[in-house]
């Protein structure tokens, strides 16, 4: 889930462009890609264009759908939940019953249409002070849940404030975010960087995001893609750096019965060997994706 390539759901050139990227999960949008006049006639498009997409290249097929304030809520679910579809975002999620209440939804639709029970996963999109305020509630408020997305854009619309180059007035909710990913075991998607044309500040921004928790990137232009992929991955250096780790680890340490070992001048305990086994994990989970 390190890269979340968003696309008018009901555009099938957009969507051929980006079943062509090395995106992991392409999401059909119902929401802020589709003007409202067309909502109707977009759920009938992304409903036919989910066993399209999944015909074609690797990435998840994801919808994002319209939050429940908007009344249009109940009518993409009805649309999307078919056989093909992975996922469903939910946006402006305030707390654990806006989850509750769309789980409860999918556990009908999935029953009623012959889908395997729990297969539609969930993203959460934490945009909204009470948004922050509930995360961890929420990302913990049903099974289904896989990952969570800070949406920097409407969180500082929400708080009345101007979305800045240098992020500060996001670093609290930002971080809040990250931690109740991490708390709740999801992935944490970090907010769409939207000057897609400076790239060197796209790669700090992942830099710092990281630093923060955060696995995955809501992209909104497909240059960013490879960049979040790769930046989203374990590095080289990582990787070379957890198989000497594992290694040492289990046939200095375990193999004597010791918990602990000096190793290059460093110490190498069961924290450093747990870390060293997610990292090799996390590439084989990555390895096994592109060879699919």
């Amino acid at each position: 889930m390190r890269s979340w390539f968003f696309t008018a759901g009901h555009i099938r050139e957009e969507l051929d462009a980006a079943l062509k990227t090395n995106t992991d999960i392409v999401v059909l949008d119902l929401e802020d890609n589709v003007p409202p006049a067309l909502k109707p006639a977009a759920r009938t498009m992304v409903r036919e264009n989910i066993p399209y997409a999944a015909q074609r290249g690797k990435a998840e097929r994801w919808v994002r759908v319209n939050d429940y304030s908007t009344g249009m809520t109940s009518a993409d679910l009805d649309a999307v939940v078919i056989d093909g579809l992975d996922g469903i975002i939910l946006t402006m999620v305030r707390d654990a019953h806006d989850v509750c209440r769309l789980s409860d939804r999918l556990d009908e639709l999935e029953h009623d249409r012959g889908l395997k029970a729990g297969s539609v996963k969930v993203c959460l999109l934490l945009e909204t002070a009470m948004g922050v305020v509930h995360a961890y509630e929420a990302c913990t408020a049903s099974t289904r849940v896989k990952a969570a997305i800070f949406g920097a854009v409407d969180f500082t619309k929400d708080m009345g404030v101007d979305q800045t180059p240098s992020a500060e007035e996001q670093s609290y909710a930002r971080s809040a975010v990250g931690v109740a990913c991490h708390a709740a075991g999801i992935v944490a998607v970090d907010a769409p960087f939207l000057n897609y044309q400076d790239l060197d500040a796209f790669r700090e921004n992942i830099r710092v995001g990281r630093q923060l928790g955060y696995n995955g990137r809501m992209i909104l232009h497909p240059d960013m893609i490879d960049i979040s992929n790769e930046m989203y991955a374990p590095s080289r250096e990582q990787c070379e750096w957890a198989k000497d780790i594992r290694y040492t680890f289990e046939n200095e340490a375990l193999a004597r019965g010791l918990a602990a070992i000096t190793h290059n001048g460093r110490l190498v305990d069961t924290p450093v060997y747990n870390k060293a086994c997610d990292i090799l994990v996390r590439q084989a989970e990555i390895d096994e994706k592109n060879a699919g």
